[in-house]
């Protein structure tokens, strides 16, 4: 048995990606009392740890694998006030006390595209550095006092002490066959003394390939027993002609790109045992304007998002063919999320859709666990 502990766990996407692969659970750590109410809703609720992950005796928990979570993005979203480590929401420096008081053989960390922007190119840095070196304190020193002193101890005691080799990654969900346009960084740690040789997976999806099925092949309309809309098939002749000058005898070798509409086929009726009636009740309100034109329904999904004051891009609406658009419902969230329809996200349609914009795709959680498993657990 493979034992993890969740922090910063949110509504449990990447908890459940791991669970699918064979991971177990020993606890969640999460602040959020809503979401620790789906938490709860979907795992033993004597797991789920409620409260300030900055208060919580990490060697309480024993025989850890792995540590897994998504740190606060706020300080470094490209939507927020971007204060990085002087915003108090920095969560870095308690998921790296967890590593160091729990020793896991493995970690896995995600966070926003924003986190690789160049104005926090020192600071990510001094993260990874410290991510390598969790065992090196910071004390009363400032971040940039705590970067030196790493930076030298590793140079005069090579190979001693808590040490695990880093990588990180930025994807596309899309990639990888989550029907959402969705990049995020994954930081991933593996224990240096286990002397194991990882790489990230491959990807298996492409927009190349989405374009060829529905454009040279038909595949994509055919498979759904459609038509393509008006919009659609404008230029329709001169894109398919591009594309095989494109790609010749040889075209793309990847699966498609999965579409909203992909996402939502295929819906349970009412009297489903995994349906939850109060995640597919339609909200009002829905409009387009300029910068805010939702996602059309044969594209991937914009990213769906959690923002404190609305989302002003529209991602968290759906454009469907005759050029109207609304709302999301939270069950279909939750498939472009690739939550199992099965799951529960507890609460308003507000507070679900914030949860589910701050999960991690389950497929995407589930493909990293599942290659780590094999790597490091086999």
């Amino acid at each position: 048995m493979v034992n993890s502990v969740e922090i910063f766990s949110g509504a449990g996407g990447l908890a459940k990606g791991m669970e699918l692969a064979g991971f177990c659970h020993k606890a969640f750590v999460e602040w959020n009392a809503d979401a620790c109410r789906t938490l709860r809703a979907n795992f033993p609720p004597e797991i789920v740890h409620e409260g300030d992950i900055r208060n919580v005796n990490f060697r309480d928990f024993e025989n850890v694998d792995l540590i897994a979570g998504g740190p606060p993005c706020q300080p470094f979203s490209l939507g927020g006030k971007a204060k990085g480590n002087e915003d108090e929401r920095d969560m870095f420096p308690a998921a790296i006390r967890a590593i160091r008081e729990l020793r896991p053989k493995v970690f896995v960390f995600e966070n926003v595209k924003g986190l690789l922007r160049n104005s926090f190119k020192d600071y990510f840095n001094y993260i990874i550095l410290q991510l390598q070196f969790p065992g090196i304190k910071q004390g009363n020193l400032t971040w940039r006092e705590h970067y030196a002193k790493i930076l030298e101890k590793s140079k005069h005691a090579p190979g001693t002490g808590l040490m695990y080799d880093v990588s990180y990654t930025l994807v596309n969900a899309a990639d990888y066959g989550i029907p959402q346009k969705r990049e995020r960084v994954i930081i991933v740690g593996i224990r240096k003394d286990l002397n194991v040789n990882w790489v990230f997976p491959v990807t298996t999806h492409s927009q190349a390939s989405l374009l060829w099925s529905k454009y040279v092949t038909h595949e994509y309309w055919e498979s759904l027993n459609i038509s393509p809309s008006n919009e659609e098939y404008s230029g329709f002749k001169q894109l398919a002609e591009s594309l095989k000058l494109k790609w010749g005898l040889f075209p793309p070798t990847l699966k498609p790109w999965r579409t909203v509409r992909n996402a939502l086929a295929n819906m349970p009726g009412n009297d489903s045992e995994i349906f939850f009636p109060d995640e597919h009740i339609a909200k009002a309100g829905a409009r387009e304007y300029f910068g805010h034109t939702g996602s059309p329904i044969d594209e991937p999904s914009k990213t769906i998002k959690a923002g404190n004051h609305g989302v002003p891009g529209g991602e968290n609406m759906v454009r469907l063919p005759d050029g109207t658009v609304r709302y999301y419902t939270i069950f279909e969230a939750k498939r472009i999320q690739t939550f199992p329809d099965s799951y529960h996200i507890t609460g308003s349609w507000t507070e679900a859709m914030r949860q589910i914009g701050n999960a991690v795709p389950v497929q995407l959680a589930n493909i990293i666990a599942s290659s780590l498993k094999d790597s490091v657990f086999k």
